[in-house]
């Protein structure tokens, strides 16, 4: 067959499979009946995904509906597709899928044209898991020509380093997606990309583009492109680029055969037929060369050295910038009668907290930073950053601020409740938080968690969350405050390491009271012994060891659990008007909460959906971390599960 024929052929293939639908209706995963609750649910959710995807950057996840007529939703497009360009994708793909599987409660579709994008759905909750099946795959019929042997050594190393760049992707909108080529010779390259849903682990995201891997050498070795796709991940190679995944890759250009020296000419003749030596070229090549290299380094490192001094300063644009809310002191002053004693609020993590009133009659908190607290200029622009860009009704809020000398205020609404440690640890106030308000304030609570941690534009980590850095608002709805602590992440950072332990023991997660490992389930760790203070009305540190009993809350929590008395834990302040099998399951989320392993505990995501929905069965907590060991904790016990309809006995784990 001539070259022109093959052209051909390849031209069609290719126009075959630039523009794949890929849609998979799950017939697996159950069916539901045409114009019930759930047929809703998911018309409404999935009708909204476009607008929802493109105004988050190109990626959402959501859930809409109660029990089993919840629906989950995922939308996707590759990072750095314009939004327009992924509508196109996301709109079709979401069109297909309602009308190509109609009554199935489950289905996905990975879609390719113009750029890759995947819908998916589905009746029970998939964010985080690791799903293999069902798979599709894709394959260009044509051979690859050359010596096989080589190829297929150098296609098995780019597929490696392509698997390494995918699941530890760290640059900014680029988690879990790699797109790159590798040249084979001057008209042979290899154009792969490999994507993970985010949510993954490191470890499910390799696992399953390894799968993809091994699949597509079964399958398809020695052919020249295909495609494998699962629920939860996506890999694509080829001959030629698509796309356009490719368009702003500047990779290097294939080696070329060095000549022999009989090869080698020593003289370059030029128009006018004049000559001119190899040493005259090296002369003049070689210094231009390293003058270009370091003033390529020189701005590299001038860009380097910018972005961090921007990213430490970044509070100094902020507070000296005019739209920002910047109060002299003497303001201050008055508005706090002097910052007198009887206009004080309480003592924040780094001073005191004050009411005032400020001459427009607003009323205002006004934290006034202690000169010994130890707080400098950089935990003040810490805390004033992250707030000025935080908008969310869990999360108080930053009206303004004033930095003048040693003076460094922060002035947030006034929110009339004080702080929840006001209320639950105080016996005439106990009564006050019923088991409504108290469910409530964890929901609300962990709404603000996840916010800081998944939905506003930074990735914050708290690192202090505990009752007295919750406040409460006229009507008692939680509000997160004092955020002195709280560290900045990348977009794809999941933990990191610090010497300077801050936070409060008790608090603390293991890993990072004994290892400086913060991340954000470290605030998951904080959120579960919160979550049991709440139920039992006392604090983790009010327990101390007697009659040979060692304890704090969580090892007191423990115990009860695993001998079949959880109710025992909730605080007789609320009565009974409770539903035993709510409350159970919230201790039972409590514990899973403060587990030894940080992969053991669930992330704020999972949490929210387990609070507030009874169709998820809650895996079986371990002995919890920092679990305070005694003689009694020898002797075998019950360890109890929860879901809606039950509590079954289990052996011990």
């Amino acid at each position: 067959m001539g070259q022109k024929n093959l052209d051909s052929i390849r031209c069609f293939v290719l126009l075959f499979f630039g523009v794949v639908s890929a849609q998979k209706c799950v017939d697996t995963a159950g069916f539901f009946r045409p114009n019930t609750t759930y047929d809703t649910n998911r018309q409404l959710i999935l009708s909204a995904l476009v607008s929802n995807v493109t105004a988050r950057g190109g990626y959402y996840n959501g859930s809409i509906g109660q029990g089993p007529d919840t629906v989950y939703a995922l939308g996707l497009c590759i990072p750095g597709t314009r939004p327009e360009v992924c509508s196109d994708c996301i709109q079709p793909a979401v069109n297909g899928l309602l009308s190509n599987c109609p009554n199935q409660t489950s289905a996905f579709d990975w879609r390719a044209d113009k750029t890759l994008c995947l819908v998916r759905y589905s009746n029970i909750s998939f964010f985080g898991s690791i799903e293999l099946e069902p798979r599709q795959q894709e394959t260009i019929n044509l051979d690859v020509s050359g010596n096989l042997t080589e190829f297929n050594t150098t296609w098995n190393g780019f597929m490696q380093s392509m698997i390494d760049a995918t699941t530890s992707a760290t640059s900014p909108g680029r988690k879990y997606y790699a797109a790159d080529v590798k040249h084979l010779t001057d008209f042979q390259s290899i154009y792969a990309l490999m994507q993970c849903i985010p949510g993954l682990s490191p470890g499910d995201c390799d696992a399953c583009l390894r799968a993809n891997v091994r699949d597509y050498q079964s399958c398809c070795g020695g052919k020249q492109g295909g495609s494998i796709r699962r629920p939860i991940c996506f890999f694509r190679w080829d001959m030629y680029p698509y796309l356009g995944a490719f368009d702003i890759i500047a990779s290097s250009p294939p080696l070329q055969p060095t000549p022999s020296p009989d090869d080698r000419p020593d003289t370059t003749t030029t128009e006018d037929g004049k000559t001119i030596s190899a040493g005259t070229i090296v002369g003049i090549v070689v210094p231009t060369v390293i003058i270009m290299a370091l003033l390529a380094l020189g701005f590299v490192v001038w860009r380097r050295r910018k972005s961090y001094r921007r990213m430490e300063l970044e509070t100094d644009d902020d507070i000296t910038a005019p739209h920002s809310l910047q109060f002299d002191f003497k303001t201050i002053e008055a508005a706090t009668n002097q910052f007198s004693h009887s206009n004080r609020l309480g003592q924040g993590g780094f001073g005191d907290v004050y009411k005032g009133t400020l001459p427009n009659g607003s009323v205002v908190a006004v934290k006034r930073l202690s000169k010994t607290s130890g707080q400098g200029d950089r935990e003040f622009k810490n805390e004033v950053v992250l707030l000025a860009k935080l908008q969310h009704r869990n999360l108080v809020r930053l009206l303004g601020f004033c930095l003048e000398g040693e003076e460094k205020i922060l002035v947030y609404e006034f929110v009339p409740n004080k702080s929840l440690d006001y209320f639950l640890f105080d016996r005439t106030k106990q009564e006050q938080l019923n088991w409504t308000r108290r469910h409530r304030i964890i929901v609300g609570i962990a709404r603000g968690i996840l916010y800081l941690h998944q939905d506003s534009r930074l990735t914050i980590i708290h690192r202090d969350l505990k009752a007295s850095n919750v406040l409460l608002d006229s009507d008692l709805n939680p509000k997160i405050a004092d955020f002195g602590m709280a560290r900045l992440f990348g977009m794809d950072q999941t933990r990191a390491n610090t010497s300077r332990i801050v936070g409060t023991y008790g608090y603390m997660s293991p890993e990072y009271a004994m290892h400086g490992q913060f991340s954000m389930k470290s605030d998951v760790y904080s959120f579960g012994v919160l979550v049991l203070e709440i139920i039992s009305g006392k604090m983790n540190s009010s327990f101390y060891q007697r009659e040979g009993t060692a304890g704090n809350l969580v090892t007191h929590a423990w115990r009860l659990w695993r001998n079949g008395l959880p109710l025992e834990l909730v605080d007789p302040a609320i009565g009974d008007n409770y539903q035993s099998n709510e409350v159970t399951r919230y201790i039972h989320i409590a514990l899973l909460c403060v587990q030894e392993n940080p992969a053991d505990r669930p992330p704020l995501s999972t949490i929210i959906l387990m609070l507030t929905s009874n169709s998820i069965t809650l895996p079986v907590p371990r002995q919890p971390g920092f679990f305070l060991q005694s003689r009694q904790d020898q002797e075998p016990s019950v360890v109890y599960s929860v879901d809606d309809a039950s509590i079954t006995d289990l052996d011990p784990r």
